[in-house]
């Protein structure tokens, strides 16, 4: 018999038969939930979580936005993220904090309701499985969210409906992710994804004025590269800028470094994976699992 998953609750672990919620939950209802995700990789030294300060507190930070309270400190939440991958005996995880008002009332005010706090680690590979060989992306005729609309730098969970629209609009004409621009027109980030062009040598991305989520990955991927000796530029970037780009990939925690190879049916650069994007890559998983002493600080060790 397979044992069953443990999941963090409220500072309390629970089997993962126990995890539930009421069916009318105001962020089952109208998707006031708030998250993290996080990546913890099997190293020499055994598993290692990868920037799990600054996951948490962007955790915490979206919480303030959304004048959740969560109960519990910043050394609380990072220590129930510790533990849960312990208490399930995973060398490389996924890992989601989840804070959600654990209620059963309609309506769409949230003062005075409860909220509780749920962390989980899961096994979790590639997320998308044309990782080697690059994607097929289409520009979306939806548009990314801005801070007009929702706070972008809070991780809430709806403001991820403007991702699942545009990758079904992607998936339904045959692309494996989309890519959205802001409502001005240039280039903004994928569904869950921040978005890296190379052009002439020279790294490119959009920056904050791009309605983007200003991702942990797309830090890290800018330190490194700088420190690897790559120009590096945040600038606004035309959509037609994408088309002609020697070589694009995306960040994120998820899609780790995943390349581009194909925009609206335009090959990118000689169409294959670039040499660039290539050196980038290995460069990251030495990074995060724990092959680079350089970047020690950046790994939270289980043992």
């Amino acid at each position: 018999m397979v044992e069953e998953r443990k999941y963090w609750l409220n500072g309390q672990f629970i089997s993962e038969s126990m995890a539930k919620v009421p069916i009318l939950t105001h962020s089952l209802q109208y998707g006031s939930g708030i998250f993290e995700g996080i990546r913890a990789y099997e190293t020499p030294k055994g598993p290692a979580i990868f920037r799990l300060r600054d996951h948490m507190k962007r955790f915490v930070d979206t919480a303030k936005i959304y004048r959740m309270n969560l109960g519990f400190t910043l050394e609380e939440l990072e220590n129930g993220v510790r533990e849960v991958v312990k208490i399930n005996n995973l060398k490389s995880c996924y890992i989601r904090p989840f804070a959600f008002y654990d209620d059963d009332h309609v309506g769409v005010g949230t003062t005075g309701k409860k909220v509780s706090t749920f962390i989980a680690a899961i096994p979790f590979g590639k997320y998308f499985s044309e990782a080697d060989k690059g994607l097929r992306c289409k520009v979306s005729s939806w548009h990314r969210i801005d801070s007009t609309i929702l706070p972008i730098q809070a991780k809430a969970s709806g403001n991820y409906l403007n991702s699942v629209i545009a990758m079904h609009d992607a998936h339904e004409s045959g692309y494996d992710e989309a890519i959205l621009t802001d409502r001005n027109g240039y280039v903004a980030e994928g569904p869950g994804e921040n978005i890296m062009l190379v052009k002439n040598g020279e790294i490119i991305t959009p920056g904050r004025e791009s309605s983007i989520l200003l991702g942990i990955t797309r830090f890290s991927i800018l330190k490194m590269a700088r420190d690897m000796g790559f120009e590096v530029v945040e600038r606004l970037i035309h959509r037609e800028e994408l088309y002609t780009a020697d070589e694009i990939f995306f960040v994120g925690t998820a899609a780790e470094v995943t390349p581009v190879t194909n925009v609206d049916g335009i090959e990118i650069g000689s169409g294959s994976v670039g040499e660039i994007t290539s050196k980038i890559r290995s460069a990251y998983f030495d990074i995060v699992q724990g092959r680079n002493p350089a970047y020690e600080s950046w790994l939270t060790y289980l043992n």
